[in-house]
C-alpha cells in the first residue's frame, strides 16, 4: 500500500502505525499494529480512538492484511473480530461493512485496498464539509465550549466540531475555547487542549462541573460536540457529560450543536436507548494512570459505575452539522432526518 499520514494514523512500509493517544502530550509515541489483536487492544486500552479514526483504522489494517496474503476466510473472521471492538461507534460497522464488500469481489486485494484508501479520502472531505458547514453558524466574537477530543486526532482530516471551530478561529470568528477535562481518561485536557494550543487557538481548560457557571454568567455563547452514533430519530451519543452539557444548555438557552460525518448516522437504531453503552473500568475513576505514571485516590474496592458515553434525547439539540448540510430540530419533529441545503 502506498505511504499514507494523517494526524494519528501512518502508512510505512506497507505497516499501520497508530498515535498513542494514551501517551499524549507528555510523548508521541507510534505504536506498530500488525494484526487485529493489537488494533483491538489499541481500540479498548483508547490509544486509538474517535469514531471515524477507529473505522479507518480497522479498513487500512484490513487492507493491509490483505496485501500481505491473508485468505478471504481468515480476512472475513478477523472483519468479524473488529467489528464487535468499540460498540458505541458505528463508523466502525459502516466502514467494515464496505470493507466486506470488497472481500466478496474476486480481485478482493485490489478492491480492499482501494476501498480502505477511499475511506481515507471521504473522511478528509467530509470533514472539510461539516468545517464550512458549521463554521457558518459561529457568530462573531464567540465563546465555544466543546467536550471531549473531536479533531484531527480523532478523524483523517480537520476534524468534526472541532474542525468547526478551528474553521470559525480562521475566519476571526472565535474568541475563546472553553474545554471540558472530559472523563474517562480526560480527553480534553490532555488532546483538545494541547490540539488548539498546537493550532494557536485560544482556550481555557475547565472541570466538567464548571460549565453551568460560565453559562450563567453569560461567558458560553455555544456548545460544540462531535458524536459516535445518531439515531434515526436525532439522539446522539456521545462521550459521557455530554448530555449533562445539553441539559444545561437548553435552561441557560445557549444553542448545543452536534457536528458529525454522515457515516455517524444509524438509521437501523431507532433512539436512544437501542444504543450500546460501553462500560470502562473502575480504575479510571478510582484514580489516573499514563505515561507519567498511575495514581490511586480511592480505596481499590470501591464500587464504580463508569459509562464512557451517554445518550442526548433529540430535543436538547440545536442542529445536527453533517457533511451534506444541517437537520433542524423541525426536520426531526416532523420525521424528516434530511439535511436542509448549506
Amino acid at each position: 500500500m502506498q505511504p499514507l499520514t494523517t494526524t494519528s494514523l501512518q502508512i510505512r512500509d506497507n505497516q499501520l502505525w497508530i498515535l498513542d493517544q494514551q501517551a499524549l502530550p507528555q510523548q508521541k509515541n507510534w505504536c506498530l499494529t500488525p494484526d487485529a489483536a493489537t488494533l483491538i487492544n489499541h481500540i479498548k486500552a483508547l490509544r486509538v480512538r474517535g469514531a471515524p479514526l477507529i473505522g479507518l483504522s480497522a479498513s487500512l489494517l484490513l487492507a493491509l492484511l490483505a496485501e500481505k496474503g491473508m485468505a478471504q476466510a481468515e480476512l472475513s473472521q478477523t472483519l468479524e473480530q473488529l467489528r464487535i471492538a468499540r460498540p458505541t461507534a458505528v463508523n466502525l460497522m459502516n466502514n467494515l461493512e464496505r470493507m466486506n464488500q470488497a472481500l466478496a469481489s474476486t480481485q478482493y486485494v485490489h478492491r480492499m485496498v482501494e476501498e480502505a484508501l477511499r475511506l481515507v479520502a471521504e473522511d478528509r472531505a467530509l470533514c472539510e464539509s461539516i468545517a464550512r458547514t458549521g463554521s457558518a453558524l459561529i457568530t462573531p466574537g464567540s465563546q465555544l465550549l466543546t467536550h471531549c477530543n473531536t479533531g484531527g486526532l480523532a478523524t483523517a482530516g480537520v476534524g468534526t466540531a472541532l474542525g468547526v471551530i478551528l474553521a470559525g478561529w480562521q475566519q476571526g470568528k472565535v474568541q475563546n475555547v472553553w474545554v471540558d477535562e472530559t472523563r474517562p481518561l480526560l480527553q480534553g485536557g490532555r488532546l483538545t487542549a494541547w490540539e488548539l494550543g498546537e493550532l494557536g487557538v485560544p482556550c481555557q481548560l475547565i472541570c466538567d462541573s464548571m460549565a453551568a457557571t460560565l453559562m450563567a454568567q453569560k461567558q458560553i455563547d455555544a456548545v460544540w460536540v462531535g458524536a459516535d452514533r445518531i439515531a434515526a430519530n436525532g439522539d446522539v451519543a456521545n462521550k459521557i457529560g455530554t448530555y449533562s452539557l445539553a441539559v444545561l444548555a437548553h435552561y441557560h438557552d445557549v444553542p448545543f450543536y452536534v457536528a458529525a460525518p454522515h457515516t455517524t448516522l444509524d438509521p437501523a437504531c431507532p433512539n436512544g436507548a437501542a444504543i450500546p453503552i460501553e462500560q470502562r473500568a473502575a480504575t479510571e475513576v478510582t484514580g489516573v494512570a499514563g505515561s507519567f505514571g498511575a495514581v490511586q485516590w480511592a480505596q481499590p474496592d470501591t464500587r464504580v459505575w463508569n459509562p464512557a458515553f451517554d445518550v442526548t434525547p433529540a430535543q436538547l439539540i440545536s442542529g445536527w452539522v453533517l457533511d451534506s448540510g444541517v437537520i433542524t430540530p423541525d426536520q426531526v419533529q416532523a420525521g424528516i432526518f434530511q439535511p436542509s441545503a448549506e
